[in-house]
């Protein structure tokens, strides 16, 4: 047994139970974005959120053991995703990346946003010419520091 196999598990579980993120993360008691990114093997879960899940999806102690060990964070196979969605994201980091960069660097100086001090909302945005995808990240500021 392995991480990935337990999240082929979870994955299994949750379509024949036909549960969603969002009902899984209220049991979870965190975001649906966390606690899916979770699920999917690409965040560490403490003890009880184990459990939690566990009980959930129905994984052994075992499994459930594989929750709370530190994942290798990257969940894509290639370096250019073929997955239509993801490969969207790709697109957009590809044209705006830039754009996205010069305007973070002008208003806040040189350094990152962080991924680790993060949080995610993804939401359902009615509109008459077709539902939109309303995705909202925010991520800590970390400036370069001289030394």
């Amino acid at each position: 047994m392995n991480r990935i196999e337990v999240t082929e598990k979870i994955i299994a579980a949750k379509v024949s139970s036909g549960i969603s993120w969002a009902e899984v993360a209220r049991k979870v008691g965190l975001s649906k974005e966390w606690t899916t990114a979770a699920c999917l093997g690409q965040m560490t879960l403490n003890g009880e959120q184990a459990k939690v899940i566990g009980a959930i999806f129905g994984l052994t102690e075992e499994e459930q053991k594989w929750l709370k060990v530190v994942p290798y964070k990257g969940s894509l196979p290639t370096p250019v995703p073929t997955d239509p969605l993801i490969y969207r994201w790709y697109e957009i980091v590809s044209v705006y990346g830039t754009t996205i960069k010069e305007l973070i660097h002008e208003e806040f100086g040189d350094g990152i946003m962080s991924a680790i001090d993060f949080s995610m909302d993804i939401t359902r945005e009615p509109d008459p010419k077709g539902d939109r995808v309303n995705v909202v990240l925010s991520g800590k500021f970390l400036p370069y520091k001289t030394y």
